[in-house]
């Protein structure tokens, strides 16, 4: 099953017209032709069944012939991580996490952050393949870089947890998880959070927790971290 991405639908659409490169992709690549059928999703738990009308390269045109709405799942995932210095691993990480269900994203810059400029348009396009890639009707938010105080200072709903590496008293992430629940997970740069960075969640109401015995990184703490909050509600 091919699902294709258009934001534009809306319950009331009838019509849609593809962009150019999609267009010669369906036409071209999967030699799709008049009559033919698409499913597409418009990243919002919509998903919908189209006919094609006109099969042109540079403008493909398809009739919606049906449409059904995912509902949302009762909690959301939130992960707030700070940038890798090399750029793939965070990209790994946003296709992977895409894949898993999760519904924010928030890249945070900390004390030790070495990667400072993010490119949110290349990560758009991850997030959107990721998602087509696993047949999947909700896009996760990207939210704009910022500075790791500036983000802990907002208020946010459900359960709170920074994921560190200093010694001190953490419990484990599966452990203290309660499902059904808003989670937000904070985690840090290849360097981990400094002992302020610490504190200052802390005393925001951040729980603080370990992924496990061995020292992950950052990506793959972040994909630890999402899918036990999936396990934890299935």
């Amino acid at each position: 099953m091919q699902l294709f991405y258009n934001p534009t639908i809306t319950e009331t659409t009838t019509e849609i017209a593809f962009l150019k490169d999609e267009s010669r992709h369906i036409v071209k690549v999967l030699r799709k032709s008049t009559g033919d059928q698409l499913q597409i999703t418009n990243g919002q738990g919509g998903f919908f069944i189209a006919e094609i009308t006109s099969a042109d390269l540079k403008n493909c045109r398809a009739t919606i012939l049906s449409k059904t709405y995912e509902a949302p799942r009762p909690y959301k995932i939130h992960l707030a991580v700070a940038p890798t210095k090399m750029n793939d691993r965070y990209e790994w990480f946003l296709e992977k996490a895409t894949e898993l269900g999760v519904d924010t994203i928030t890249p945070i810059i900390c004390d030790h952050s070495e990667r400072k400029v993010i490119k949110n348009d290349r990560f758009e396009k991850i997030l959107q393949s990721a998602m087509k890639q696993s047949l999947q009707n909700y896009l996760p938010e990207l939210q704009e870089a910022i500075p790791f105080s500036e983000f802990i200072a907002q208020d946010f709903e459900g359960q709170k947890f920074i994921a560190h590496c200093e010694e001190t008293d953490r419990k484990s992430l599966k452990m203290v998880l309660k499902p059904q629940q808003d989670v937000l997970i904070l985690i840090g740069p290849e360097g981990d959070f400094s002992v302020k960075e610490i504190s200052s969640a802390l005393s925001k109401g951040f729980q603080p927790v370990t992924l496990g015995n061995t020292r992950l990184r950052t990506e793959t703490a972040a994909v630890v971290a999402c899918h036990s909050v999936v396990y934890a509600n299935e």
